[in-house]
């Protein structure tokens, strides 16, 4: 599923194998159990560095795990909606470090952290629920809008279902970086999550101002109206 690695202040999250990392609640419970770890474990300022193994960062939502079963299908829009607030909450500075196909949620998972790296000789950033006949739900725009300030961009992403490439996603103002490969993109994360640490923010601050930047994006959380016939309202989200 994933594993968690501490090196010095640093944190590094993977999600491990060769699969295409889908977000049912199996695997979003043990993103969200490592980061309870990195928590309880931080000590001084710290920062965590998200990656994956594979061809994938994560494609998102495991769609053939939920099917048309409306249960499942809130219950994995309210562990997804879970993990976005233990990421905007996360008292240090987060880092996705995309190392292959960021798709759907996926994406929006990886939008979740403070920068963004990719490597450039493969992946795409893509936002695909108007190609798989999806609404997207208030709260993914509520992100667009709060971690892209392009409003073409956005359009470009949620109205096209573009595949943007690193360097695209760089033009665009959406990742920070592209780098020439996985290791590089890795290698590069490392380099910037020091660099943060190395500047001592005390991480309580940190994440009390990242949770005002993103205020309308955790008051969005709260449902999602889009699961099941995409009309009906989830309010699980607080239970869990």
């Amino acid at each position: 599923m994933c594993s968690l690695e501490k090196i010095g202040n640093l944190f590094l999250l993977t999600l491990t194998g060769n699969d295409e990392h889908r977000l049912n609640p199996t695997f979003i419970d043990s993103i969200r159990a490592a980061l309870h770890r990195v928590k309880t474990e931080s000590t001084g300022p710290s920062a965590l560095i998200t990656t994956a193994q594979g061809k994938y960062f994560s494609n998102g939502y495991d769609l053939n795990w939920a099917g048309t079963n409306v249960g499942r299908q809130q219950l994995m829009s309210a562990k997804l909606r879970a993990l976005v607030s233990d990421l905007l909450t996360l008292p240090m500075p987060t880092i996705a470090a995309i190392t292959g196909h960021a798709s759907a949620g996926g994406f929006v998972f990886a939008l979740c952290h403070d920068y963004i790296l990719m490597r450039k000789d493969r992946g795409f950033l893509y936002l695909s629920e108007l190609d798989i006949g999806f609404k997207l739900p208030l709260w993914f725009l509520a992100l667009l809008k709060s971690k892209i300030g392009s409003p073409m961009a956005r359009r470009e992403m949620a109205m096209k279902a573009a595949k943007l490439t690193a360097e695209m996603g760089v033009e665009r103002g959406i990742i920070d970086s592209a780098h020439d490969s996985a290791e590089e993109t890795v290698k590069a994360a490392v380099k910037l999550g020091e660099e943060l640490v190395g500047r001592k923010w005390d991480g309580h601050v940190y994440g009390e101002n990242r949770k005002a930047v993103f205020d309308e994006v955790l008051s969005a959380l709260g449902f999602d109206e889009t699961v099941g016939d995409f009309g009906s309202s989830t309010k699980i989200f607080s239970r869990l």
